[in-house]
């Protein structure tokens, strides 16, 4: 079993940054592939950023591109989602997830290890 943790949520301002980071514990010899996924109130899951195993390939859902980054450091067993010029409608839950492989990162459902989750608000 994989336990994640995510931290780094709060409220900023609208075209604030923030840092979101996850931790990985438990059986973390293999590298994982991780994503982030973000959820507002009413609304389903949705994708938000993905990365592969060894780090080199990234994935960003449209409306995040440019802005968001996300990153792993697999001798910390952690990964990141660094979020810059943020807006209102970034406002969600967001959770990380992590995967042996997956051809489909961006669908939660190929995920079977997830964290609580972290509140990122964004006013405007």
């Amino acid at each position: 079993q994989v336990q994640l943790v995510e931290s780094g949520g709060g409220l900023v301002q609208a075209g604030g940054s923030l840092r979101l980071s996850c931790a990985a514990s438990g059986r973390t010899g293999s590298n994982y592939a991780m994503g982030w996924f973000r959820q507002a109130p009413g609304k389903e899951r949705e994708f938000v950023a993905a990365i592969s195993q060894s780090g080199s390939t990234t994935y960003y859902t449209d409306s995040v591109k440019g802005r968001f980054t996300i990153s792993k450091d697999n001798a910390k067993n952690a990964v990141y989602l660094q979020m810059t010029s943020l807006k209102p409608e970034d406002t969600a839950v967001y959770y990380c997830a992590g995967t042996v492989g997956t051809s489909y990162p961006f669908r939660p459902e190929q995920y079977p290890y997830w964290g609580q989750g972290t509140q990122v608000t964004v006013s405007s």
